[in-house]
């Protein structure tokens, strides 16, 4: 052999060598491999966009679910709950799906495989992974039994970690005020902890499973080559019977530990399922709760009279033997309330704290539906009318003001989508709300941030009855919506109203008897049952109640001359 060759192994066949024969298996190895390969990636992909089209799809109908609640449901959920039942528990059930079905497509095919190859291998080593299986299951099954409770007291404390921290962030002010930080965060430190404590047990629990499946797998490698080394000392002295025992062990355990580790894969999706059927079980709560309030068939078209060129609408409301509870209530809170606002009139209603001013109100948009009686709107029942058309005749300005993040058209044109510049303009006009929009930066595009926190009380409260001037409704419900503002704002405000929306019907909620003295109509509540109705020059003279009110309010003078 030539010096410069010294050192070098020639792989040489030989005639009776089979290189070619593992050379080509080994070519379908590689391929194979390769195949898994893909069929993984495949896998991940398909399984990720599956679990995020199903969340995306199941938040869609979790906030069209809530949108349509009204006051009775949102009493059974929380907000913190339904925050969290949108987010959290729909994150848990995206990530059981994006991991299941890639351990769903992979381990029954490891599984199949594995058992096809050691089925008809020795009956003791098939015992051996038998009896194994066995005791994951058992052990998978106790862990489910003591973290599933668990599980759903994580849930319920993550609910009020949250409504702990919403608490904290909405009253920041307030708790800074009274120096109440140390004691609000003490608040939150308990929960936290609660929650905390809860989860390690749970995790403590699930986190026993990998060393026992550690110690399976070790376990049935030891008894697989026990039994074979037993195997191998009964075997007779040939050869060939001793080298088979032996090549049938060597694969066996290769085998075995692909079916218990495709059992193992199995443990994984086990351990999230719990906590993911607590989350489910949450969910459905929500996308089965049956809304009470049904929607009417009545689409309104009939309330409109055409009288010569022009369409002349109608907004007459009566009451008629109306009598209300709340959900769970032990008693009435309405009783036996019954009038009568015909179109373009001004009804008001006063008295003292929860003689139930806002309650009736809230009744004629039907946040909740009457008791006993009927409310018409037209001569229609308010419950026969579809909803839409229903909410498409009232301007509701609420007692606490809300805005939304955007910018002050965006809020104004709520609920008039197409609003023209002049008509949000108008609407800014009539709510004393043009003077203070155009000192803001961008005017009517100017930020708004969320709660309109930006703004004043009595800023937000005006561009809430802006939005509902905007509206043009043919009924104007005012919900204690003057409070936050002047006299001198408050007059111009009514005097403008009257002027814009002199054909619209108007109920009135107010604590101020210069706010609704020049009503139409002021109905008097006490207890939850008329105690008065008239003008405010007749009341003055025959309802006890309204004097007292007049009287703690205005002057002799202010009251007759006024």
């Amino acid at each position: 052999m030539p010096e410069y060759m010294s050192g070098i192994t020639l792989l040489v066949q030989t005639p009776g060598s089979e290189i070619d024969e593992i050379l080509q298996n080994g070519g379908y190895m590689l391929l194979c491999a390769l195949g898994s390969m893909a069929a993984s990636i495949a896998t991940g992909y398909f399984a990720a966009k599956v679990a995020a089209s199903l969340a995306q799809k199941l938040r869609s109908r979790m906030f069209c679910k809530v949108m349509g609640f009204y006051n009775e449901e949102l009493g059974h959920f929380s907000t913190a709950s339904l925050i969290t039942r949108s987010t959290n528990d729909i994150t848990q059930v995206q990530m059981l799906v994006a991991m299941g079905l890639q351990i769903i497509t992979k381990t029954p095919i490891m599984m199949v495989w594995g058992i096809t190859k050691i089925i008809r291998k020795q009956w003791q080593w098939s015992l051996t992974v038998a009896a194994a299986v066995l005791m994951i299951s058992l052990v998978i099954l106790l862990v489910a039994i003591l973290v599933l409770p668990r599980f759903k007291i994580i849930q319920a404390l993550t609910d009020d970690l949250n409504r702990v921290a919403r608490e904290n962030l909405t009253g920041i002010r307030v708790i800074r005020a009274y120096n109440a930080e140390k004691f609000q965060q003490g608040k939150f430190e308990q929960v936290n902890a609660s929650l905390t404590d809860t989860n390690l047990f749970a995790n403590r629990v699930t986190a026993l499973l990998m060393p026992i499946m550690t110690l399976v797998t070790s376990g049935i490698s030891l008894a697989i080559y026990w039994i074979g080394a037993y195997l191998l000392d009964g075997a007779g002295a040939g050869g060939m019977e001793r080298l088979d025992i032996f090549s049938d062990m060597v694969v066996f355990s290769q085998y075995a530990m692909q079916v218990i580790m495709a059992f193992a894969m199995m443990t994984v999706l086990f351990v999230m399922l719990p906590r993911v059927m607590v989350s489910v079980h949450r969910i459905n709560e929500v996308l089965d709760t049956e809304v009470k309030i049904k929607s009417g068939t009545q689409d309104g078209r009939t309330t409109e009279r055409t009288t010569g060129r022009a369409t002349e609408r109608t907004a007459s409301v009566e009451f008629r033997h109306v009598s209300f509870r709340y959900p769970g209530a032990g008693e009435d809170v309405l009783h036996d309330i019954s009038f009568t606002v015909h179109a373009g009139e001004t009804v008001a209603f006063i008295g003292a704290t929860g003689s139930g001013k806002s309650t009736l109100a809230n009744l004629l948009p039907r946040y909740y539906d009457v008791t006993e009686g009927e409310i018409l709107i037209d001569g229609i029942r308010v419950s026969d009318y579809e909803i839409h058309t229903l909410r498409e005749k009232i301007g509701y300005v609420s007692q606490k003001a809300v805005l939304f993040s955007g910018s002050v058209a965006s809020n104004v044109a709520m609920g008039k989508r197409d609003a023209t510049e002049e008509e949000v303009g108008r609407a800014l006009s009539v709510s004393q709300s043009e003077e203070f929009v155009s000192r803001m930066a961008g005017g009517v595009s100017g930020e708004i941030a969320q709660g309109g926190v930006n703004v004043s009380g009595g800023q937000r409260q005006r561009l809430s009855i802006a939005r509902a001037v905007c509206k043009n409704p043919e009924i104007y419900i005012f919900d204690d919506s003057f409070s936050a503002l002047d006299y001198k704002t408050d007059r111009l405000l009514r005097q403008e109203l009257e002027r814009c929306a002199k054909d619209a019907t108007k109920l009135i909620v107010a604590q101020r008897i210069g706010t609704i003295r020049h009503a139409d109509n002021i109905i008097v509540l006490a207890d939850g049952k008329i105690a008065g109705m008239g003008t405010h020059a007749g009341l003055l003279e025959s309802c006890l109640i309204y004097q007292e009110i007049a009287r703690s309010q205005m002057s002799e003078e202010e009251l007759h001359h006024g």
